[in-house]
Order: C-alpha cells, then structure tokens, then sequence
C-alpha cells in the first residue's frame, strides 16, 4: 500500500493539470498545488518537527488546511485536528493528550489558542502565515513517511467522558479512500463539494478520494446553505457527501432549486440516519445515479454501503468490500453470539479490515469496552432483515425501553418525518413513574399542524401502539453537533427552547 505523500505525487503525475482544489478566488492545478505542499514542507522541516509528531490543526475547510493535511503526509506528521469551535481548555487537552508539538489556527479561531494555555509553549502558525509560506518555492517534496506510520489522529465527540484519539495510519486512509471512491462509483474528475469538516473522518475521505481520481475538491470553510447552493452551480458539483441534516437544509433553502443543482448526479450521507421523509424528497428533486447511505466511524471507516438508499429506507446496505459485519446478542461480548434475523443486537465489526484503526491513543479502558475477539463493538443497535441487509436502530444508551418493551428512537422518527407538517423530529426516552420511559417526540413545525394530527398520522402509519409518542414538544430548534448529529442528551436534559406560538394562531 502507497503511503499518503507517494499517493498525492502519483496523482500529481497522472493529472498534472488537472483542477484540483479550489477556494474562492483561489485555484490551483495538481501541478501548482504539489509546488505549494513543497514549499510548506520544506518549511515545516525547518522548525525541528520530526517525522511522528502530533501538530495540532484549529481550522476550517480552507485550502491552507487541506495543504497543510498533504504536507504532513509527505513528512510523516501526525496531522490532530480539532472542532475550530474548540474552546481553550479543549485545545489544552488535545496538545497534553496528543503530546502535540506545534499549533496551526486561523482568525477564527485566534483567540482559543492564544487563551490555551499549553499553546504558548509550542510553535504557532495562522493560515495567513502558512499563505505567504506557500508563495515561496523548493524543491519538490520527497515523501519520508511509509505506510505504516501514523497520518491522522481524530478525536470521538466526547459526550458523555473525555474525547478519545483515534490514531490512523497511512495504509489505513488510503484503503478507506479507495473504498470511497468504488463504492461511490466516482469517476475520472469528479467535483466535490469539500465542506465536511477536515477534523470529521467524512472530511477527510473526501480530500483524499478527490485526489485519487483527479477530482476537484472545492472548498466551503464552514456549511452555509446559501454559499453552498452558490457553489454547487458555480463549480458544477457533481457529488455530495454530506449529513443528513446539510441535506435538509439544502433543501428547505428559499434559495433552493432543482435547476441550480442539476449537475450533482451522486448522493451519499453518513454520520446519523436519514428520515424516510428526507431520502424520498431527495430521490424526488435530485433524480441521483447513486444515493448512497454509507455506515461507519473514525475508527473503522467503512462499516456497510447501501447503494440504493431511496429504495429501502432504513437500509444500511451490506457490508463494505474491506469490511464483515455482524450483529451479536445485546450485552454479549461474544462476537460468535450472534443475533437472529430480526433480532435486534450490537453491531460489530472484523478489525482485520484494512480500513480499521488499532485501538485508542493511550485508552486501554475503552479498548478494554470495545474491541473483544477481534471485532470492534460500535455501541450501534441493528439487526439484519431476511434479505441480508443491515438495519441501525440507533445507539444502545438510546434504547427506549418502555413497559417493558424496546423502542428504537430512529424508526418513530422515520414515522414522523413522512409527514408534510414536520421539518424535523427527534425522538427520545423520558422518565415516567408507571412506564419506566415514555416516548417523547420533538417537533419542528414545517407548516400547521398539531399533536392530535401526529398522533393520528402514527396511528393510521401502523406505528405499534407501544411506540406511539405519548408525549409531542413542539420546539424552536433541534440540537444537534458542529457535524449536524442529533443531540438527544441535551433533549434529555431540558436544554431545548419550545416553540413560541404567534398571537395570530
């Protein structure tokens, strides 16, 4: 397997000329860019970084970032980066846990490192100043690093304990890639809307994807419905990679029409489960050659592909050509335990694949948690239907269990989303004195529309009487992450603001 500096220069070589980044006004070639990686190597191997340190990134999608990824790549640096949302405390604990030996960060994110107090002890460099480095000239950049070195360590959301890395290496983010590109079935230059952040593993994949097919990556430094939709008919986007929330907020745009994003041929989602009201209008408007739900994590990239998504909602497809799936009994660390068709059970993966990580920086205690046997326990519910194909309920801390019976968060929610009155939904589990849980659905108003006719929607639906929401909160927003992941902790907790009704109404 290539390792990643000799992956960039192949495809330097293949298609020198070849559009291969964008942003703003900036656009470079393959050719011109491997000039401007060169000149920011050579650079960074003049500060004494050496091949395996961690350097800490605070920056959004921007062509410095994707540049520095590739410089690193070329060094053998271990590219850390965090949320640019990242506070100075967060900044603190990635440096201390990465054992980070320099910070890069931009305007945006100035004032967290200048407050962090473990980044006043390490080198420092702005996007602005790793501009100006890249319009000076050197020698063009001789890879260092194989394919068994460390290229990337990624940080879990952290919600309920510290974040935890997820170190990768080279061969491991090319195989990932390459995976990316087969079963997206992308094509010779395809043009990639590049706004899935570059500290989120679907950001990565699709820089490095870009590159193996001579495609275009065109940056969106932070999502912004507008500007993408600006984008998407300016650059003649042909495939987008997004979370199902960017999706429906693409599409509710006022700016939005099917006119303005006729040239994306390829959908694909990942990161949380799509409503089946959101994949049927997506199938609607965009009329994709491939609508893809792709299953996975930062530690194992690809779990399972679903190629047809729009044409069996809820399917994640099978498992991915370097990966085997299965799905054990709840509360089993057997990964022969296996669960029946229809059973409902933990979803695992073979750490074989040559797309997986090798356990957690410095964590035995969650190695100890997930990786039994060989396999990586993903804390995911799901079961596998008659046909072979897999079904993710949702994760197993969000399990409702409600007299007695097991609720998936994710099927009401699909239920819900069909109907025209609902812009978005979440589902969640509420504590109750008789029921243990009960279901309680939050609803974001698309148009009119009250609880008795969502009651009644989930009734003449066929939703079991069990699962029906006993409880419907009609809300100003739905929480989700900086990635667009629903935030049911938070829904649990109180931190949601209800909606506040018109005086006309």
């Amino acid at each position: 397997m290539l390792d990643l500096g000799t992956s960039f220069l192949a495809s330097v070589e293949r298609d020198p000329d070849a559009l291969a980044i964008v942003d703003g006004e900036m656009r470079l070639s393959y050719r011109q860019w491997y000039d401007k990686v060169s000149a920011l190597a050579a650079a960074l191997g003049e500060t004494g970084l050496q091949r395996g340190d961690h350097v800490l990134t605070v920056m959004q999608n921007r062509w410095e970032n994707a540049s520095l990824h590739w410089a690193c790549q070329f060094l053998g640096l271990v590219v850390t980066p965090l949320n640019w949302r990242a506070k100075a405390d967060e900044i603190d604990f990635g440096i201390e846990d990465a054992g980070a030996k320099a910070v890069f960060y931009e305007a945006s994110t100035e004032e967290a490192v200048r407050l962090s107090r473990l980044a006043q002890d390490l080198p420092q460099l702005s996007a602005e100043a790793l501009a100006d480095i890249m319009t000076g000239r050197a020698a063009d950049a001789v890879p260092v690093a194989d394919a068994r070195d460390w290229s990337l360590m990624l940080y879990t959301s952290g919600t309920t304990s510290k974040p935890k890395g997820v170190p990768r290496r080279h061969h491991a983010e090319r195989a990932g890639a390459v995976a990316h590109v087969a079963q997206n079935l992308y094509r010779h230059g395809e043009r990639t809307l590049g706004v899935m952040p570059l500290y989120h593993t679907m950001g990565v994949r699709s820089l490095i994807a870009s590159s193996l097919i001579g495609g275009t990556f065109v940056c969106l430094p932070r999502f912004d419905a507008a500007k993408a939709l600006d984008l998407i008919e300016k650059e003649k986007i042909t495939n987008l990679y997004l979370v199902p929330t960017l999706y429906h907020d693409l599409l509710y745009h006022e700016a939005f029409s099917a006119e303005r994003v006729a040239s994306v041929r390829k959908l694909g989602y990942a990161g949380a489960s799509m409503t089946d009201g959101l994949l049927k209008r997506l199938e609607q408007i965009f009329r994709p050659e491939l609508f893809v739900n792709h299953y996975g994590s930062s530690e194992i990239y690809t779990f399972t592909i679903e190629q047809t998504a729009a044409a069996k909602p809820g399917s994640a497809g099978r498992a991915g050509i370097n990966q085997t799936i299965r799905v054990v009994k709840l509360g089993s660390r057997d990964p022969n335990e296996r669960a029946a068709v229809g059973e409902e059970g933990e979803i695992i993966a073979l750490m074989k694949s040559d797309e997986a990580f090798e356990g957690y920086w410095n964590r035995p205690d969650a190695d100890a948690k997930a990786l039994h046997g060989g396999w990586y326990f993903t804390g995911d519910t799901g079961f596998f239907d008659g046909d072979g194909d897999l079904f993710v309920t949702g994760r197993a801390d969000d399990m409702i269990i409600t007299g007695g019976e097991n609720v998936s968060p994710v099927e009401v929610e699909s239920c819900l989303s069909l109907h025209e009155g609902v812009a978005e939904v979440a589902v969640v589990g509420l504590p109750d004195e008789r029921w243990g849980k009960i279901v309680v659905a939050f609803i974001k108003r698309r148009d009119e529309v009250s609880a008795e006719d969502l009651d009644r929607h989930c009734r003449e639906s066929g939703l079991a009487n069990f699962r029906r929401p006993r409880r419907i909160v009609f809300v100003e927003e739905i929480p989700k992450s900086p990635v667009g992941k629903l935030l049911r902790r938070l829904l649990v907790a109180g931190e949601y603001t209800e909606e506040r009704i018109p005086a006309n109404r």
